[in-house]
């Protein structure tokens, strides 16, 4: 019902900046959640950023100061602006969206984009 397609990943140096792109399509529903996780090989896939449809706003504590999530709510699409990129920021970045409806969460997902940051 819900495609994510994301971009922008890539190999930056340590202190470089990169910006994630979302866009969701499909059937997109009223109260939906969007936000940026990521996974490395043999890791759990850990929250990054969420924004809410009401705009609020989560930050893992690692990335705080550093990572700016936006919503373009007109074109359903999310954004993660990282500044002040570590090394330990390396890995796949992947876009979710859950959808809050009929008293279930449907949790959709992007293909996932690489983000290698290297000293």
């Amino acid at each position: 019902q819900v495609q994510l397609v994301e971009s922008g990943g890539g190999l930056v140096q340590a202190g470089g900046s990169l910006r994630l792109s979302c866009t969701a399509s499909g059937t997109i529903f009223d109260v939906n959640d969007m936000g940026w996780f990521r996974q490395a090989p043999g890791n759990q896939r850990d929250l990054v950023a969420r924004i809410t449809s009401d705009g609020d706003i989560n930050y893992a504590d690692s990335v705080k100061g550093r990572f700016t999530i936006l919503r373009d709510s007109a074109q359903n699409a999310i954004y993660l602006q990282m500044n002040a990129l570590k090394p330990e920021d390396t890995d796949v970045y992947y876009c979710n969206l859950n959808n809050f409806r009929a008293g279930s969460a449907f949790i959709y997902w992007g293909q996932g984009t690489q983000v290698t940051v290297v000293s």
